[in-house]
């Protein structure tokens, strides 16, 4: 039987490579690495190459599933969408809108639809109980760049093909590929920066894959990692090693922050030498270029806004912010909708139960289940949950699994019946990978080098089908009260439409003369998302459009990093803020935390390269070897402790009993449990088989980053004990 040729972007981790995809009437046959993509030559891992066997997983949904009472059935797309307009129209009739909560899973920042349509979903509901994946993950380097440049979307990126010293704090790429850095083949290209003279450095817990390759690795406490940075801040002013070449304001501030985290101070609550913190400060002010760049482990940490904030200060401070081979902007193809103008600020509303401040218009999951367990007005009775499985992913999911089932109404755009979407009424699949045109609106902004590509829908959808994208715009009609027999077409023009407008229309807008009109009737695409982006790359920086995207079916290069901070900066003041009040008066809390006694053992979590988050673990070729839920624990420990094959591992919020793996690429006093796990009882076959443990049992929900509300899932103080059969 003949065969096709197709090609697209991987939309699975951060890292945006290219693939090239044999298929027979639809069924993937191969998956290898697009040779012909100028921006990931090639690559291609374990995840990329598993495509097909993802693609073709039999547990995946096809068609709506309803429940009626402990049982599923299959139902009509026409019967799902009238069951989800009358469950949630009794919900907001009943209660008021702020009765239903949205979640945004962490996938909708990977696909066209979840990035065009969650904003307007929102408004539409006009609900304060909105929750994503943002808030356990990256919400701390969107406060920190927030209140710093007035952007929280000014995310920097290490220049890594032009650096020539990068220190990693807390990540561990050469695993996860990159995370808020979109770096296509992470590994080639820290092997070139070795090979031109360069020097890589790692700061972590673990001797993870990065540290293994890096030239010096540097073990430190979970949590301690704003007091290395002050230490290499106190260095740079101490012994006159800095080089501002931006305009700023707050560097008294800062220097008077910074004289009491002594590296012999920060050296006892880190772990980290006193002389190593010094030759950290030296080295990155001596170097021609050199990027300071940090991720998960400490975005997901308890100080993790304020650790952002010093990671982008160290550069600043040392003359390497926005300039080649230190840490810049990307400039993107798409126009960026995303960025107001105005200056950030937090707090507009508060969480009902525990007051926590709104960031980016919306609420820390952290709170979720105490807006719905809580009774009262504004009580979460209705949950819209979008490509999420919050039972594995937030902190205490197991208080989630027993919150879910009092909500009164519960519908999840959702592939799987897991562990999260076994709590709902309504199921609505969205289609394959190959089914769905795609385009990296996000990712795209934190690439390390102007790149663009576009992957048009490879397969058509059979009839009993539904794109994501009729199914959120679906959502939308219902959730603005239109009905579940609204046409989709009309969220689209009024998505489409209300881009246009606000564009043109915004104080000094560059598009101000655009016909509207004009350009609305010349938008070509195949569907909603489709035009949307024609109209983004049309209005964007490069004169491009979606035609010409398709044009170059392999991506276009659109050249290396160039200075663009003056742009972005929408301080009150116009000046990048070295101590923004907000941030400053959290070191207080930091000075204690770092005063007080440190728990017997501190729980990090663990990127693995054939994982990501909870929902590979139904394809067979990434389960098992070292993809395994275990807990790393350090020989030392183990004999200390007389721990055997399994332990208990116990803290403030639950207990779990955990295969032990010795090893001493981990710290003592320091364990390691992967997320992501825990599939006891599911449905998907192979997950199953390799259930694991939920972490996030062992994560406290009421222990939270302080000023973005973020989840804490590293530094958790945990106990362990001997486990006995029996």
């Amino acid at each position: 039987m003949p065969t096709t040729t197709a090609h697209r972007t991987c939309p699975i981790c951060d890292a945006v490579c290219g693939l090239r995809l044999v298929l027979d009437e639809g069924r993937v046959l191969s998956v290898t690495g697009d040779q012909e993509d100028p921006f990931s030559k090639g690559y291609i891992c374990p995840k990329g190459a598993s495509l097909g066997k993802i693609e073709g997983d039999p547990d995946r949904l096809r068609v709506p599933m309803i429940r009626e009472g402990d049982r599923w059935r299959e139902a009509s797309w026409d019967e799902a969408f009238r069951r989800v307009e009358t469950g949630l129209t009794k919900v907001i009739e009943t209660h008021g809108r702020d009765a239903v909560g949205v979640y945004f899973g962490n996938p909708t920042y990977h696909t066209m639809a979840g990035f065009m349509y969650r904003q307007p979903l929102a408004q539409v509901l006009n609900t304060r109980n909105v929750y994503s994946a943002s808030t356990i993950d990256q919400q701390p380097k969107h406060v920190s760049t927030g209140f710093m440049f007035g952007d929280p979307y000014a995310i920097a990126v290490p220049d890594l093909d032009r650096t020539d010293y990068l220190l990693i704090i807390g990540a561990n790429p050469l695993e996860s590929h990159g995370s808020l850095c979109a770096a296509p083949d992470f590994p080639r290209r820290l092997k070139a920066l070795r090979r031109r003279g360069g020097t890589v450095v790692a700061v972590d817990p673990r001797r993870t894959r990065t540290a293994e390759f890096a030239d010096r690795h540097l073990p430190i406490r979970p949590g301690t990692d704003a007091g290395l940075l002050f230490g290499i801040i106190h260095t740079l002013f101490a012994e006159n090693l800095t080089s501002v070449d931006l305009d700023v304001r707050g560097l008294p501030e800062l220097r008077e922050l910074a004289e009491e985290f002594t590296p012999e101070a920060v050296e006892v609550v880190s772990g980290v030498p006193a002389d190593e913190i010094v030759r950290l400060a030296r080295e990155l002010a001596a170097a021609p270029t050199a990027a300071v760049y940090t991720r998960i482990g400490t975005s997901t940490a308890e100080f993790g806004t304020v650790t952002q904030w010093l990671v982008d200060t160290v550069n600043i401070l040392t003359g390497n912010f926005d300039r080649p081979g230190g840490v810049m902007f990307t400039r993107t193809a798409a126009l960026e909708i995303f960025r107001t103008g105005q200056p950030f600020g937090t707090g507009r509303w508060h969480s009902r139960v525990r007051g926590l401040p709104e960031t980016l218009g919306e609420l820390p999951v952290a709170t979720l289940a105490d807006e719905i367990e809580t009774e009262g007005e504004g009580q979460v009775r209705a949950l819209i949950s979008i490509a999420g499985n919050l039972v594995l992913s937030a902190p205490n999911g197991p208080r989630l699994d027993r919150a879910l089932p009092g909500l009164d109404f519960m519908v999840c755009v959702d592939p799987y019946l897991n562990e999260t979407t076994k709590h709902a009424d309504v199921i609505l699949p969205p289609p394959r990978m190959t089914q769905t045109p795609h385009y990296d609106f996000l990712l795209l902004i934190v690439a390390v080098r102007n790149y663009t590509r576009f992957s048009p829908q490879i397969t058509p959808l059979d009839d009993d089908q539904r794109s994501e994208a009729e199914i959120l715009a679906r959502l939308l009609l219902i959730a603005g009260g239109h009905g579940a027999e609204a046409d989709p077409a009309a969220a689209d023009a009024m998505i489409i439409d209300g881009l246009l407008q606000g564009v043109t229309s915004a104080p000094g807008s560059p598009f101000a003369d655009v016909d509207v009109a004009a350009l609305s009737a010349g938008l070509t695409g195949d569907s909603g998302p489709e035009r949307m982006l024609d109209a983004m790359l049309k209005l964007g920086p490069y004169d491009l459009s979606l035609a010409e995207l398709r044009a170059h079916p392999h991506g276009i290069d659109l050249g290396p990093l160039e200075p663009r901070l003056k742009e972005l900066i929408t301080t009150p003041s116009g000046l990048v803020e070295l101590a923004p009040p907000e941030l400053v008066a959290d070191v207080d809390r930091l000075r204690r935390a770092l005063a007080g006694p440190p728990g017997e053992f501190l729980l990090i979590g663990r990127r693995q390269l054939r994982s990501n988050n909870s929902w590979l673990h139904n394809t067979a070729p990434l389960v098992g070897g070292s993809n395994r839920c275990t807990l790393h624990v350090n020989p030392a420990d183990v004999a200390r402790l007389g721990l055997g094959d399994k332990a208990i591992v116990r803290s403030a919020t639950g207990e779990l009993v955990v295969p032990v793996e010795p090893t001493d690429r981990i710290m003592p006093g320091v364990v390691s449990l992967p997320h992501g796990w825990g599939h006891q009882g599911s449905a998907q076959r192979v997950a199953a088989d390799h259930p694991g443990v939920n972490a996030n049992t062992l994560t406290d929900e009421s222990k939270v980053d302080a000023l973005s509300g973020n989840a804490v899932f590293n530094g958790v103080p945990v106990t362990l004990a001997p486990y006995a059969e029996g």
